[in-house]
Protein backbone atom coordinates (compact mmCIF):
# COMPACT_ATOMS: atom_id res chain seq x y z
CA UNK A 1 0.00 0.00 0.00
CA UNK A 2 1.49 3.38 -0.95
CA UNK A 3 0.97 6.64 0.91
CA UNK A 4 -2.26 7.34 -0.94
CA UNK A 5 -5.15 4.91 -0.69
CA UNK A 6 -5.49 2.50 -3.52
CA UNK A 7 -8.26 0.11 -4.44
CA UNK A 8 -10.31 -0.75 -7.49
CA UNK A 9 -13.38 1.21 -6.36
CA UNK A 10 -12.14 4.65 -7.41
CA UNK A 11 -10.11 5.68 -4.36
CA UNK A 12 -7.08 7.91 -4.81
CA UNK A 13 -3.92 6.37 -6.24
CA UNK A 14 -0.48 7.77 -7.00
CA UNK A 15 -1.71 8.48 -10.53
CA UNK A 16 -4.23 11.01 -9.17
CA UNK A 17 -1.46 13.34 -7.97
CA UNK A 18 -1.36 16.50 -10.10
CA UNK A 19 1.99 17.48 -11.55
CA UNK A 20 2.22 21.23 -11.97
CA UNK A 21 4.74 23.78 -13.20
CA UNK A 22 4.76 26.76 -10.86
CA UNK A 23 5.73 30.34 -11.61
CA UNK A 24 5.57 33.77 -10.03
CA UNK A 25 3.83 36.98 -10.97
CA UNK A 26 4.76 39.54 -8.35
CA UNK A 27 4.32 38.04 -4.89
CA UNK A 28 1.81 35.40 -6.01
CA UNK A 29 2.63 31.85 -7.03
CA UNK A 30 0.66 30.23 -9.84
CA UNK A 31 0.73 26.79 -11.40
CA UNK A 32 -0.40 25.09 -14.58
CA UNK A 33 -0.63 21.43 -15.55
CA UNK A 34 2.89 20.37 -16.50
CA UNK A 35 1.59 18.33 -19.43
CA UNK A 36 0.74 21.61 -21.23
CA UNK A 37 4.29 22.98 -20.86
CA UNK A 38 6.43 22.32 -23.94
CA UNK A 39 9.50 24.27 -22.82
CA UNK A 40 10.71 27.18 -20.72
CA UNK A 41 12.97 29.82 -22.27
CA UNK A 42 14.81 32.93 -21.19
CA UNK A 43 13.37 36.19 -22.44
CA UNK A 44 14.10 36.62 -26.12
CA UNK A 45 13.39 39.12 -28.88
CA UNK A 46 9.69 39.64 -29.44
CA UNK A 47 8.33 41.25 -32.59
CA UNK A 48 5.50 43.70 -31.93
CA UNK A 49 2.23 43.13 -33.80
CA UNK A 50 0.13 46.21 -34.59
CA UNK A 51 -3.47 46.36 -33.31
CA UNK A 52 -3.07 43.34 -31.04
CA UNK A 53 -4.65 43.25 -27.56
CA UNK A 54 -2.54 45.05 -24.90
CA UNK A 55 -1.57 41.77 -23.20
CA UNK A 56 -0.04 40.39 -26.42
CA UNK A 57 3.60 41.50 -26.37
CA UNK A 58 3.99 40.30 -29.95
CA UNK A 59 5.21 37.12 -31.59
CA UNK A 60 8.40 35.14 -31.26
CA UNK A 61 10.20 32.76 -33.55
CA UNK A 62 10.58 29.40 -31.85
CA UNK A 63 12.79 27.30 -34.13
CA UNK A 64 10.95 28.47 -37.22
CA UNK A 65 7.50 28.43 -35.65
CA UNK A 66 5.83 31.80 -34.97
CA UNK A 67 3.90 31.89 -31.69
CA UNK A 68 2.14 34.69 -29.78
CA UNK A 69 3.79 35.96 -26.60
CA UNK A 70 1.27 36.79 -23.85
CA UNK A 71 2.31 38.96 -20.92
CA UNK A 72 0.38 37.38 -18.03
CA UNK A 73 0.89 40.50 -15.88
CA UNK A 74 -1.04 42.54 -18.45
CA UNK A 75 -3.61 39.79 -19.03
CA UNK A 76 -4.39 39.78 -15.29
CA UNK A 77 -4.33 43.57 -14.94
CA UNK A 78 -1.27 43.53 -12.67
CA UNK A 79 1.17 46.46 -12.60
CA UNK A 80 3.76 46.31 -15.37
CA UNK A 81 7.39 45.74 -14.54
CA UNK A 82 10.63 45.56 -16.49
CA UNK A 83 11.73 42.17 -17.77
CA UNK A 84 14.84 41.00 -15.91
CA UNK A 85 17.17 38.01 -15.73
CA UNK A 86 14.47 35.95 -14.00
CA UNK A 87 11.77 36.63 -16.62
CA UNK A 88 10.84 33.49 -18.54
CA UNK A 89 8.65 32.47 -21.45
CA UNK A 90 6.72 29.29 -20.73
CA UNK A 91 5.73 27.77 -24.06
CA UNK A 92 2.45 25.93 -23.55
CA UNK A 93 0.13 23.92 -25.75
CA UNK A 94 -3.47 25.04 -25.25
CA UNK A 95 -5.74 22.68 -27.14
CA UNK A 96 -3.28 22.41 -30.04
CA UNK A 97 -2.23 26.09 -30.10
CA UNK A 98 1.25 27.05 -28.95
CA UNK A 99 1.45 30.20 -26.81
CA UNK A 100 4.37 31.80 -24.96
CA UNK A 101 3.42 32.93 -21.47
CA UNK A 102 5.69 35.68 -20.11
CA UNK A 103 6.08 35.26 -16.34
CA UNK A 104 8.27 36.94 -13.71
CA UNK A 105 10.06 33.71 -12.79
CA UNK A 106 9.57 29.96 -13.03
CA UNK A 107 9.67 28.27 -9.64
CA UNK A 108 9.53 24.48 -9.65
CA UNK A 109 7.62 21.34 -10.54
CA UNK A 110 5.06 20.54 -7.85
CA UNK A 111 3.11 17.41 -7.03
CA UNK A 112 -0.26 18.10 -5.41
CA UNK A 113 -2.80 15.60 -4.18
CA UNK A 114 -6.33 16.60 -5.28
CA UNK A 115 -7.52 16.77 -1.66
CA UNK A 116 -5.09 19.67 -1.00
CA UNK A 117 -6.86 21.83 -3.61
CA UNK A 118 -9.81 24.03 -2.68
CA UNK A 119 -12.06 26.19 -4.87
CA UNK A 120 -10.84 29.76 -5.19
CA UNK A 121 -12.75 32.31 -3.11
CA UNK A 122 -14.45 34.86 -5.39
CA UNK A 123 -12.53 37.91 -4.17
CA UNK A 124 -9.29 36.17 -3.24
CA UNK A 125 -6.99 37.27 -6.03
CA UNK A 126 -6.48 40.04 -8.52
CA UNK A 127 -7.03 37.44 -11.22
CA UNK A 128 -10.56 36.92 -12.52
CA UNK A 129 -11.77 33.83 -10.63
CA UNK A 130 -13.19 32.22 -13.78
CA UNK A 131 -9.56 31.59 -14.84
CA UNK A 132 -8.78 29.75 -11.61
CA UNK A 133 -9.25 26.00 -11.14
CA UNK A 134 -8.53 26.21 -7.44
CA UNK A 135 -5.96 27.02 -4.78
CA UNK A 136 -3.46 24.38 -3.73
CA UNK A 137 -1.89 24.25 -0.28
CA UNK A 138 1.68 23.11 0.30
CA UNK A 139 2.89 23.70 3.86
CA UNK A 140 2.40 27.45 4.38
CA UNK A 141 2.25 28.26 0.63
CA UNK A 142 -0.85 28.88 -1.45
CA UNK A 143 -0.58 28.18 -5.17
CA UNK A 144 -3.19 29.48 -7.60
CA UNK A 145 -4.03 26.84 -10.23
CA UNK A 146 -4.84 28.44 -13.58
CA UNK A 147 -7.25 27.09 -16.17
CA UNK A 148 -5.44 27.86 -19.44
CA UNK A 149 -8.36 26.79 -21.63
CA UNK A 150 -10.65 29.35 -20.00
CA UNK A 151 -7.92 31.98 -19.90
CA UNK A 152 -7.56 31.85 -23.69
CA UNK A 153 -11.10 30.87 -24.70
Amino acid sequence: MNTLQEDTKGAKTKDDVLQLASFRLGEEEYAIDISTVQEINRMTEITKVPNSPPYIEGVLNLRGRIIPAVNLRKKFGLPEREFDRHTRIMVVDIEGTMVGLIVDAVSEVLRLAPETIEPAPEMATGVNSKYIKGVGKIDDRLIILLDLERLFA
